[in-house]
This record gives structure tokens, C-alpha cells and sequence, in this order.
């Protein structure tokens, strides 16, 4: 499992983990920034559980962390994933995205080339993101949702906007490369927007629940008319795991919550929920809305299909929208000490001294 103690990581780990207690799960994590450990406290003590601190574009230690632990799956969620830095720095997203994602690809191929068995019973399961299809068209801002018919499917072609989704959309073509040059089974995703516990709070939900509980700004892009489909991110681990059982090698899943909001809406319902929580008079945050400048690249509307997964897996959201806002929005009211530890940075140095030179 890489990139396991990150946001969505950490949920897959703790659903393998106690789902599948006869498996041994080894959590390899850089611990950049957006990786906290602290998010897998509640399993980190199981017997079944390993972690490993570890950078996938270094090529030689993904070849022997295969052999040492003999590793038999990977799931591979390890990337840099916001696109506002995307903009700013796009070799490391090229770096840690494309490469990172080749350098696991072959220490996997070369690992499992050399057993008696080859490929049988491994697979690599490739996560990746909505973004690489580009945008949809969206319908004038003053009509109600859906706010379009075209919804992204597995054979949408690939056309991303910004280095974020370009370095994404590369990866997803190395994995099938590996599948069509070497026959490696592999199976590849595509998911829409995560929100629920333990995200980082870089993005807009966690960012926004923290601004309104202090009574900082809430900076929304162009009039807030971009459209995002939402899953909450248990839904998606359980999802992950489904796949990693039970999807055809060689295929695409996508993965989404057939739920779809704008942005300003999102942040109006958000203040609602945390002002009503924390015993505010309906309204009492309104005024912490601004309109920021637009960012570049910013696709207008995302909206996944999910058809495939549903009709061959039986999968489907277990939450509706507003019932899963609501859990997010109490756990991180409940956890400040969580967010103020990763808001001041206290968790990097924490770790930081726990695994140097290991």
C-alpha cells in the first residue's frame, strides 16, 4: 500500500487491516507534508500491520522492499495531489507522479518475473483521479442540478488541464503499458472528490470547517460555479478493496458518488452545519465569503459514472451527501487537536525525529 498514511490512503489501510486479518499490510510512505501517521493510531499496533518510510521514485529500495516482504499486491495511491501546488512546482509532480509510479511498476515486474509463479495471484491496483478526463460542459449557472447530462465513463478520452492531471494521466498510461507490453495484471480507477476524516486541510472542506471555527476568510474561486462530484472517503476504501479482489485485470473503474455540487453551494451548506454545531445563529458565518481570482486550468464541472462498478460489483455510496458532511464536519470539531497539530506543522517534526535514518 503506498502512500498509506495520507488522506484516502489511511482509510484503505485501516479497511484492509480489519477486513482481511490474515493479510500482512505494509504501508510505504514517504511522509511528505500530506502524510501523517497519526491518522492509523487506532491500528497502527496490529499484528498484521507494517510500515515502511520510503519514497517510490527511489527505484532500488522498491526492489528490495519487494523481495524483503514479498510482496504480492500493491496499491498504489502515493502521489502529490493538489493541483494549486501542481501549478507552482510541476517537476515534483512529474517527479514523484509519473516516475515514482514507474519505478514501483518495475520493481514489481522484475519481483514477480523472478518467482516460480511469475504474475499468477499478483496484481498492481493503480488509483488514480476524475481529472485526467479534462471537463464537462456545464449547464448556465442559474439552472438547478444536474447540472449536465455528460457524465465521465471508463473510455472517455484523456485530456487533462493542469500538471496535477497531466502527471496523473501519465501514470495511468504507464500502468497499462506494463499490462500490454508484459502482460502485468493490473487494474486502474479513476475516483471523484474525497472528503470525510483525516483530510488534509489544504483542501476546500477540511480548510473551510477549520476557517469557519476560527472566523477566517473563505476564499472561493471565480463566483464558486464549478461543479465537483463527491464520495465520502470510506465508501471509496471500501470500494478499493472490492476492486482489488473482484475487478477484471486490464480494466478501468470509475469510482464517484453520482453526486454532484457547486463549490458555493458546498460552502454554504458547510457553514451552516458548523455554526449550527457550534451553538451559532443560523447565518452567523455568511460574511466570511470572499470571491477570489480565478484559479488557472480550472475545469468546470467533474461528474463520474459509476455504472460499470455497480453493475458488474454490486457497489454503490452508502451515504448521501448531507449525512456525510455532517459526520466530517463533527469529527473534525471533535479532533481539533488533530487539525491545530497539522495546521502548526508539530506533526511533521513528531515523525520526522521518530524515522530519520531509517
Amino acid at each position: 500500500m503506498t502512500g498509506g498514511a495520507g488522506f484516502i490512503g489511511s482509510h484503505v489501510v485501516r479497511q484492509l487491516i480489519n477486513a482481511h486479518p490474515d493479510y500482512r499490510i505494509v504501508n510505504l510512505d514517504k511522509l511528505t507534508y500530506a502524510g501523517n501517521l497519526a491518522n492509523l493510531d487506532d491500528v497502527a499496533g496490529k499484528p498484521n500491520y507494517r510500515f515502511v518510510k520510503a519514497d517510490i521514485t527511489d527505484f532500488d529500495h522498491m526492489c528490495s522492499i519487494m523481495s524483503e516482504y514479498q510482496i504480492d499486491g500493491i496499491i498504489h495511491l502515493a502521489a502529490e495531489s493538489h493541483v494549486d501546488r501542481s501549478i507552482k512546482d510541476p517537476f515534483t509532480f512529474a517527479r514523484t507522479n509519473v516516475m515514482g509510479t514507474l519505478s514501483l511498476l518495475e520493481a514489481a515486474k522484475r519481483y514477480w518475473q523472478s518467482r516460480p509463479e511469475g504474475f499468477d495471484g499478483k496484481l498492481f491496483y493503480h488509483i488514480s483521479t476524475d481529472e485526467v478526463y479534462g471537463a464537462l460542459e456545464l449547464n448556465l449557472p442559474d439552472e438547478p442540478a444536474p447540472y449536465g447530462t455528460e457524465l465521465f465513463v471508463e473510455t472517455t478520452r484523456y485530456n487533462p488541464h493542469s500538471p496535477y492531471s497531466a502527471s496523473k494521466a501519465s501514470s495511468d498510461h504507464f500502468v497499462r503499458a506494463y499490462h500490454d507490453t508484459y502482460g502485468m495484471p493490473v487494474v486502474i480507477s479513476n475516483c471523484s472528490n474525497n472528503y470525510g476524516p483525516n483530510q488534509f486541510p489544504e483542501k476546500l472542506i477540511p480548510l473551510f470547517i477549520n476557517n469557519i471555527r476560527k472566523g477566517l476568510s473563505l476564499p472561493i474561486y471565480g463566483r464558486g460555479e464549478n461543479v465537483r462530484d463527491w464520495l465520502y472517503v470510506e465508501d471509496h476504501a471500501k470500494a478499493i478493496d472490492l476492486l482489488f479482489h473482484k475487478a477484471r485485470v486490464g480494466e478501468t473503474y470509475n469510482i464517484g458518488g453520482f453526486n454532484e455540487w457547486k463549490n458555493i453551494d458546498i460552502v454554504k451548506l458547510l457553514i451552516k452545519v458548523v455554526d449550527r454545531m457550534l451553538g451559532r445563529p443560523e447565518g452567523f458565518s455568511d460574511h466570511l465569503i470572499t470571491y477570489v481570482t480565478d484559479r488557472a486550468g480550472h475545469d468546470l464541472r467533474y461528474a463520474i459514472d459509476s455504472t460499470k462498478l455497480a453493475t458488474e460489483l454490486g457497489w454503490k455510496p452508502s451515504l448521501q451527501f448531507e449525512e456525510g458532511l455532517e459526520r466530517t464536519v463533527r469529527w473534525y470539531l471533535d479532533n481539533q487537536a488533530w487539525i491545530d497539530g497539522v495546521t502548526s506543522g508539530d506533526y511533521l517534526k513528531y515523525y520526522k525525529e521518530m524515522y530519520d535514518g531509517r
